[in-house]
């Protein structure tokens, strides 16, 4: 390698590193809409536009939530169910506020210590189809009192799904 790259070379590892410091939690299933974590409901603030990735199920069906927790932090999970957007989300008012929102599906998810924790939470979906819907992660944390609704306590991410084949149900 000529001292002429050195530069280039440290300017792209640093980048990607800052890049992946971001981070505190990744959602790996169903596929993330994208990396943004800091502004809810969904990581980039209330305008976050659904991505390219879009996983299909079928309404009524009991899937695995799987993420890993990048930055270590005390505190807890909760995922939360929209059939149409992202408008039905909203962040606990405080720490201990579990199940305080219509669209929450599970709630008070412990925090594994440690690096790099990986999770998995089975959830049954709704027994509908939408072809609009957002399942939302969101990590709870606890050790930056007092505990503030939009501020550094809660990180964000969305997968948007489509829920088909549900007999008897309409489209969100």
């Amino acid at each position: 390698m000529h001292f002429r790259t050195l530069p280039v070379v440290a300017f792209v590892l640093s980048t990607l590193t800052a890049s992946a410091a971001a981070a505190h939690i990744a959602l790996s299933e169903p596929a993330p809409r994208q990396p943004d974590q800091k502004a809810g409901p969904c990581g980039l603030g209330a305008n976050d536009p659904r991505g390219p990735n879009v996983t299909t199920f079928q309404g009524g069906e009991t899937i695995m939530v799987r993420w890993t927790e990048t930055v270590e932090h005390p505190g807890h999970f909760r995922i939360s169910f929209d059939p149409d957007g992202q408008d039905d989300f909203g962040d606990p008012a405080a720490f201990d506020d579990f199940y305080s929102n219509p669209a929450v599906l599970v709630d008070q998810i412990a925090d594994q210590v440690g690096f790099g924790s990986m999770y998995e939470q089975e959830i049954t979906l709704p027994l509908m189809s939408c072809d609009n819907c957002t399942l939302q992660l969101v990590q709870v944390m606890t050790d930056k009192p007092p505990y503030e609704v939009g501020t550094n306590d809660l990180y964000y991410q969305c997968a948007d799904i489509i829920l088909e084949g549900a007999a008897g149900t309409t489209t969100g």
